[in-house]
């Protein structure tokens, strides 16, 4: 069996540590909550959804 050495090169997926990122962010609104659960205007607050689509020039 061959193992491939260990690698020197450190490789960061920016998507995926932006979702962590993100998912941390509602795992604290959501422990923070009053209700059992977050309406979704909350997790759009959160997520900074008005924000990101203001920045973008858009009003779905």
């Amino acid at each position: 069996m061959h193992v491939a050495p260990p690698s020197t090169t450190l490789v960061q997926d920016h998507v995926a540590l932006a979702e962590i990122d993100l998912c941390g962010e509602l795992i604290i609104a959501a422990s923070a909550a009053d209700g059992e659960r977050l309406s979704p205007a909350r997790i759009d607050e959160v997520l900074k959804v008005a924000t990101e689509r203001a920045a973008l020039g858009r009003q779905d």
